[in-house]
């Protein structure tokens, strides 16, 4: 065989190789797609003191796992400690009020009872004497002051009952409704609330990270001091869009961590994120903004799947937040299927090597 020859066969071998990884390329990507592009993500919540204060206790230590409920550390209590005490004496005093409003409202009705009995009692003078004037037994200068004195009572009655009513306002609702009672009542529960968020807790189970707080430190409400990675967590994966044609919520998939390689983990699509930032427009008043490009070939955009582990929700919650893993997944069944197992358990052993 001439050296022509040699190469040429060269040539079309390689062409071959060419062709078959290129098809198997466009079969894996729809049939058993894979990412390399997927981590594991923890939330993280930020801990912020809901009141500010003075550290007075740090009450763990960075990286150390702890439990909803747990108290982290701890302020001055001592300008809340006096609040509490301030309300507890503004409701004794808001009781003090209401009692003394109750004794004057009481008084106010004993008045209207009085002024109403003379009212009465003038009223029957003024007939007495009504019937008397025709026989000329009384004078008309003292049926006109009688009179006189009677509507005066009855002026008296209901000055007395306006009075009343006027306490009965100040006063509003009686009992526990007392409009006094429930804010003085309110201002001590938020004193004691406040009390207790000089304590602060961890709001989830998880790890303290980034902690870099000392006694001493003024801790400001509202502001982080330290971050606290739950012990739940979510594997991410990002696709192109043609890959995920045959994938939906329920899908099987396999995970290969980089931080354990030779092992495959079964799992399943939860859920597909419902956009991408570029897919956001915002509402700011300004015009559209095309985007513009001499490529012929645009880049694909990529979407987000969110797995779940089956039965290993504790190899998950080791893992650290931001671990990388490769995804292999199966939406079809078949030899697609098989292939895409090997392909994954080739991987996984690959991560011994990088």
């Amino acid at each position: 065989m001439t050296p022509d020859q040699i190469f040429k066969r060269w040539v079309q071998g390689a062409l071959a190789v060419f062709v078959m990884a290129f098809a198997y390329f466009i079969c894996a990507d729809i049939w058993m797609p894979l990412s390399t592009q997927a981590r594991v993500m923890h939330p993280v919540v930020g801990i912020a003191p809901d009141v500010s204060g003075q550290v007075t206790q740090v009450l763990v230590q960075n990286n150390q796992p702890v439990k909803a409920g747990d108290t982290l550390f701890t302020l001055d209590q001592r300008a809340y400690v006096l609040a509490v005490d301030k309300a507890e004496l503004a409701l004794e005093a808001a009781k003090q009020e209401n009692a003394q409003l109750e004794a004057a409202i009481a008084a106010a009705r004993a008045s209207v009872t009085a002024y109403q009995a003379s009212a009465d009692e003038l009223a029957l003078e003024v007939k007495r004497l009504g019937q008397l004037i025709g026989s000329k037994s009384v004078s008309q200068q003292l049926v006109d002051q009688t009179r006189a004195n009677y509507t005066g009572a009855l002026a008296q009655v209901e000055a007395a009952k306006a009075q009343v009513n006027e306490l009965m306002v100040r006063r509003g609702a009686s009992g526990d409704d007392n409009l006094l009672l429930r804010q003085a009542c309110n201002n001590l529960a938020n004193a004691r609330l406040n009390l207790q968020y000089t304590a602060v807790q961890a709001k989830v189970d998880g790890v303290i990270s980034n902690l870099q707080l000392v006694p001493g430190n003024y801790a400001t409400a509202g502001k982080a001091l330290a971050a606290l990675v739950a012990a739940k967590a979510d594997i991410i994966a990002d696709f192109r869009e043609k890959s995920l044609m045959k994938v939906s919520v329920g899908t099987t998939a396999s995970v290969m961590f980089d931080s354990l390689p030779g092992q495959v983990f079964a799992a399943t699509v939860a859920s597909v994120d419902a956009g991408v930032k570029d897919g956001q427009l915002p509402a700011d008043g300004s015009l559209a903004n095309p985007e513009s490009s001499d490529r012929w070939v645009r880049d694909a955009q990529y979407l987000r799947l969110h797995l779940a582990l089956k039965d290993n929700d504790q190899v998950l919650a080791a893992l650290p937040s931001g671990a990388r893993a490769t995804v292999q997944l199966y939406p079809v069944s078949g030899p697609a299927r098989w292939l895409g197992q090997v392909q994954a358990r080739f991987i996984s052993l690959l991560h011994y090597i990088y």
